[in-house]
């Protein structure tokens, strides 16, 4: 599933090719959204601004009216220019916003709605986002105390709840907790004031250093070279993602990984460097 530094790029492109330009079409395969083209008209209206909030993606309308996307686990949106060849299957389409100087596509995209800024806020699973790791605004107080409002839950699960922080998926997750020696299996009462600190920052650092001006590529929804360790090598981009049974980057111990009993999503870590004790894991700081 695409995280929010995904999520955050296709915004950031899509708002530099399409605000402030009229649509001049709209096409969808979703019978809801034909409905609202019918009524109320998407064509003639201006979009005004792109945006994203944790995973998800907001396209915003003159008149009150804002397109809500969710990419799941396949979706992606695309922008070309008027005759270009596209990258994806036309049917592979869902949505397609057509204005004068560029055409954006929603390939595969599961979940989209038109909103007003009212039905937005009651929205479920959207009303209750926690704090977005990328916003202007970091809210780090509010995500401290989000997380320790869990105190059951393991580390791995919770940084996963978007109602705690919004925006970190199963690749930064696992990274996350390696950067700060911290097992995703321990749970959020476990952790000391300093690990949950790191965790916080970390998540903010992590993300941020993948949507820098040269992360991506000119398609909007680029999806290569995660990197977290800053290795210049792209073999040695992430720490423990994807890498069990690999040496750990750091210590030469192989890589576990792991199903929580609760999401069934999978984490990584190193056992020797995350040890799942604190005291253990006040030894492995020294080490590690």
């Amino acid at each position: 599933m695409p995280e929010g530094d995904t999520i955050f790029r296709a915004a950031r492109t899509l708002h530099r090719a399409l605000s402030g330009q009229t649509v001049t079409s709209f096409e969808t395969v979703f019978p809801r959204l034909s409905r609202v083209e019918t009524d109320s008209g998407i064509t003639g209206r201006q979009i005004v601004s792109v945006e994203s909030r944790g995973k998800w993606l907001l396209m915003n309308f003159s008149g009150d009216l804002i397109l809500l996307t969710h990419m799941l686990m396949n979706g992606s949106w695309h922008i070309y220019r008027p005759g270009e060849r596209w990258k994806r299957s036309h049917a592979d389409m869902r949505v397609l916003i057509s204005t004068p100087a560029i055409i954006a596509v929603a390939f595969n995209i599961q979940i989209a709605e038109f909103h007003t800024a009212d039905s937005l806020r009651r929205r479920p699973g959207f009303n209750r986002l926690g704090p977005s790791v990328l916003a202007d605004q970091y809210d780090q107080s509010q995500i401290l105390a989000n997380l320790t409002a869990h105190p059951d839950l393991e580390v791995g699960v919770a940084l996963l709840n978007q109602s705690v922080l919004a925006g970190v998926g199963n690749v930064y997750k696992s990274e996350i907790c390696f950067a700060c020696g911290v097992n995703p299996f321990r749970t959020m009462e476990s952790l000391s004031v300093e690990e949950l600190g790191c965790l916080v920052v970390t998540a903010r650092k992590f993300l941020l250093a993948n949507v820098t001006e040269t992360s991506g590529d000119g398609i909007s929804t680029y999806m290569g070279m995660r990197r977290t360790t800053r290795r210049a090598d792209p073999e040695e981009r992430l720490w423990a993602y994807h890498r069990r049974a690999e040496p750990c980057r750091k210590c030469g111990t192989p890589i576990e990984s792991r199903k929580h009993s609760s999401d069934a999503r999978t984490s990584f870590w190193c056992p020797r460097c995350q040890p799942l004790s604190r005291a253990a894991a006040a030894k492995a700081s020294a080490r590690c």
